[in-house]
C-alpha cells in the first residue's frame, strides 16, 4: 500500500508558475548609480561614513557637492549625470533628504 501511494505522488503534476510569480522572484537590476558607487566608491566609504557625526552632508544639495568632489579628487571623469545617479542612489539608500530634485533654469 505504502509504494501504490509514493507513485501518486510521484505521478502529480508540478505546479505552473505564473509571469508575475516569475517576475517577483527575478533578482533587482542595479541602478547606474549604485553600480557607479559599488565600482569606485564603497572602498573607502563604507556606510559607516555616512552616518558618522563630522559628516560633510547635511542636505541635497551639499550631498550633490560632495559626490562631485570626490569623483573631481578621483579623476574618475564622471558625466553630470553619472555624479546626479550616484546622488540619487545614496538619497534613495541612505540620506532621504526631501525636495530633492535640482531645479531646472531656462
Amino acid at each position: 500500500m505504502l509504494l501504490g501511494a509514493a507513485l501518486v505522488i510521484v505521478m502529480l503534476p508540478a505546479p505552473s508558475l505564473k509571469t508575475s510569480q516569475v517576475h517577483a522572484q527575478s533578482p533587482a537590476v542595479a541602478s547606474r548609480g549604485e553600480l557607479l558607487y559599488r565600482n569606485h566608491c564603497i572602498a573607502c566609504h563604507s556606510t559607516s561614513v555616512h552616518w558618522r557625526d563630522r559628516r560633510l552632508v547635511t542636505d541635497y544639495g551639499s550631498l550633490i557637492a560632495q559626490v562631485g568632489r570626490w569623483e573631481q579628487n578621483t579623476g574618475l571623469g564622471w558625466s553630470s549625470e553619472e555624479i546626479l545617479d550616484v546622488v540619487q542612489y545614496l538619497n534613495t539608500t541612505i540620506y532621504c533628504f526631501s525636495n530633492q530634485a535640482p531645479q531646472q533654469k531656462g
